[in-house]
């Protein structure tokens, strides 16, 4: 039998190359597009060319799309806001289009890749404040050109929904990136690989589940038809008043005594908790719904580091830091060298 055709776009960046590496172990024969040459590139397509979109599709009949290509939040300060619409909009209609025109019939899903920053100002309760409970409830407030374009994105995958059938579901997903934290004051709190760790707590996941998610995420589609669902290592603490007006007051408190371990850990290595969460990433929906069972959770890189382990994935390392574009300047710069 045939194995499924899996259209993967972004396929140089860090999710599209950890897809492409991964899916054919997986059962998947994956197409990968983007403009930039890469080693899992196969072919050099720019989205925002509906021309150029309608002739890969005249010669492959795919049967799922996982549309990983956008421009991300570092592109904010080096790229104009018309080009987060060419890209994160246009590109994405022309790819759900395309799809849903799709002969002789439709790709079995369209999993369209978003992210938590979507949520934007309603992921930051001031200090004082309970930290913020993030589920699939919650209504995004987007603070910059990136989350606007990617929560009209999700808009527009229901609306081809609706219109045409195509089954669609949107996985946000929290910070997966290697490189170090953008902000100064984060990377001088404390060492690189204490605050990965303590992200996973609430606000990051690994690259590993987040390919597992997008493979349950083609498994479900024909099913759920449409949905959307937050991808992050699921949190450690569970919701309650306490809990959220814990992690506004001490945070690492409230993370040692949900994982006692963590405490002995954390004191043994000379690592630091966070003094304040803001926000939890709630994935239980996405446990629930897509049958995803993420392996790379806070508990388990705690149990990782007492052992000895490397806590991250493989496929961390295999996919290594990409950055994201060459002309500024910061943790997310491209470099000639590199």
């Amino acid at each position: 039998m045939d194995r499924p055709l899996v259209l993967v776009s972004g396929c140089a960046g860090h999710l599209g190359t950890a897809l492409m590496l991964s899916l054919p172990a997986q059962g998947f024969t994956p197409v990968g597009i983007d403009i930039l040459t890469s080693p899992t590139t196969t072919h050099i397509v720019d989205i925002t060319s509906k021309p150029q979109v309608a002739s890969l599709f005249a010669i492959y009949r795919f049967t799922h799309i996982i549309h990983a290509a956008t421009l991300h939040k570092p592109h904010v300060a080096s790229h104009p806001k018309s080009a987060f619409l060419d890209v994160n909009l246009t590109g994405t209609l022309n790819l759900l289009e395309a799809a849903a025109a799709q002969v002789p019939r439709q790709p079995a899903s369209f999993i369209f890749i978003s992210t938590t920053s979507a949520f934007g100002s309603a992921l930051s309760p001031p200090p004082g404040q309970p930290a913020a409970w993030i589920d699939e409830a919650v209504v995004p407030i987007p603070k910059n050109i990136y989350g606007t374009t990617k929560v009209a994105a999700e808009d527009l995958c229901r609306l081809v929904h609706r219109e045409t059938g195509l089954p669609t579901l949107v996985l946000r997903t929290s910070r997966f990136f290697p490189e170090p934290d953008d902000d100064e004051d984060r990377r001088a709190a404390m060492d690189d690989d204490n605050l990965k760790v303590c992200e996973l707590a609430y606000r990051r996941v690994d690259i590993a589940d987040v390919v597992s998610a997008c493979v349950c995420a083609m498994a479900r589609a024909a099913d759920i038809r449409f949905g959307k669902y937050i991808i992050s290592a699921p949190p450690p603490v569970r919701r309650t008043d306490e809990t959220l007006k814990g992690l506004d007051a001490d945070a690492g408190e409230v993370i040692a005594r949900a994982v006692p371990q963590a405490r002995r850990v954390f004191e043994d290595r000379g690592w630091k908790f966070l003094a304040r969460i803001d926000r939890i990433y709630d994935s239980s929906k996405a446990v629930r719904e897509l049958s995803w069972s993420p392996e790379y959770t806070f508990e388990k890189a705690v149990e990782k580091i007492e052992r000895g382990e490397e806590w991250r994935s493989d496929l961390t390392f295999l996919v290594g830091r990409k950055g994201y574009h060459a002309v500024s300047t910061g943790v997310y710069t491209v470099r000639e060298a590199e």
